[in-house]
């Protein structure tokens, strides 16, 4: 059985670039999100346990019954999880300031969503690390309900699963499947500290097809 702690741990120290490289070779390519779904702050990093959330325009709502919806999606979502949202629409934001408050007090290691994001001036100064497209004043008041908790998603061209773990910077998001987490952010590890053996021979003159040909990295 994996540690979930000890996984946390070295996922938490990978960048995206080089967990998509180790995946590339073990065969799972399609793994990176879309490049428009972005960190509101270029220097926060996610890393975790992937929860999803999935949900869709509906204008037949009222007030209270779009906003108990949003509240129970809120209170039903595991602790300590990168939550993953769906919203299958780009017309509000699936993320505010008070939202956000509420998943930091349940440990919530940061946000990705295929839409949009407001109050992000509070977002940032809480430090709540979110990744999304753009931003918009627009809420889901009278507009938006979820439909599924914790199954199956997909963003661009990438199916995520509860379970699924994933890492974020500024390169962008790369998804990891739970049945080779382990096996991947192991590897990703050994890559990186091959790479700064690479790194070292480079900065102290050695030339880069020898540094290619003794390391196996560029």
């Amino acid at each position: 059985m994996t540690d979930t702690a000890s996984l946390l741990n070295d996922l938490s120290q990978c960048y995206a670039s080089a967990v998509h490289d180790v995946l590339r070779t073990m065969g799972y390519g399609n793994c990176v999100l879309p490049p428009t779904i972005r960190p509101l702050d270029p220097l926060q990093r996610i890393a975790g346990e992937i929860y999803t959330i999935s949900g869709y325009i509906d204008r037949s709502l009222s007030r209270h019954d779009s906003l108990l919806m949003w509240s129970r999606v809120l209170s039903r979502v595991p602790e300590g999880k990168v939550l993953v949202c769906q919203p299958n629409t780009k017309a509000v934001a699936l993320m505010g300031e008070l939202s956000a408050r509420a998943l930091m007090v349940k440990n919530t290691r940061g946000y990705v969503v295929d839409g949009h994001c407001r109050d992000t001036d509070m977002i940032l100064d809480m430090g709540f690390p979110i990744y999304c497209e753009y931003n918009t004043p627009a809420d889901i008041v009278e507009r938006w309900r979820y439909d599924r908790l914790g199954e199956p998603v997909t963003i661009g061209t990438v199916t995520i699963h509860s379970g699924d773990w994933i890492v974020g910077d500024r390169d962008g998001v790369v998804i990891i499947p739970q049945a080779v987490a382990a096996d991947a952010v192991g590897k990703t590890i050994e890559v990186m500290n091959t790479e700064s053996d690479m790194r070292d021979a480079i900065i102290g003159g050695m030339d880069p097809e020898a540094a290619f040909l003794k390391y196996g990295k560029f």
